[in-house]
């Protein structure tokens, strides 16, 4: 019998480029119950800083977790079922959008990627101060995740 190969660890190079690759993701919070909450987010990654942003509305539930407990994670998947990459950190959560154009307001104007940038920056800047918008920042300490080199 061929023993087939194990995963291989990704360094933190290849970790930061996955997170930076990809714009769509899974944040993990804790319920007080200590069973994890799960949303799909999108994201961008300051590799720099090394910190991993999100914008939601501030009546989440995501929101409450993370006001009670920071602590969190990320979970990007690769180009295959194979690869993917965690960040774990602390997170905090700004205060609302209240002025269009405001600096929390332009932080998520500069989150978005290019091809889900919007036409009208002043309707969708104001539009983010109807919908009470917040920035999640989680400042990450913590990087893994791993590759599986075989077809399928």
């Amino acid at each position: 019998m061929t023993r087939r190969p194990g995963p291989r660890v990704l360094s933190e190079e290849a970790l930061s480029e996955l997170l930076g690759a990809r714009h769509f993701s899974v944040l993990a919070t804790g319920r007080r119950s200590g069973h994890p909450h799960l949303t799909t987010m999108v994201h961008s990654w300051d590799p720099e800083a090394r910190i991993v942003r999100f914008f939601t509305t501030a009546g989440r539930v995501k929101v409450r977790h993370l006001r009670r407990d920071p602590r969190a994670a990320v979970h990007v998947q690769g180009g295959d079922v194979w690869t993917f990459a965690v960040a774990e950190g602390e997170a905090e959560v700004s205060e609302i959008t209240t002025v269009p154009g405001d600096a929390i307001g332009l932080e998520v104007l500069a989150m978005l990627p290019e091809s889900m940038r919007p036409a009208d920056e002043r309707a969708f800047l104001e539009q983010l101060v109807d919908e009470r918008r917040v920035v999640i920042r989680l400042r990450v300490d913590r990087m893994y995740g791993t590759a599986l080199d075989v077809d399928g």
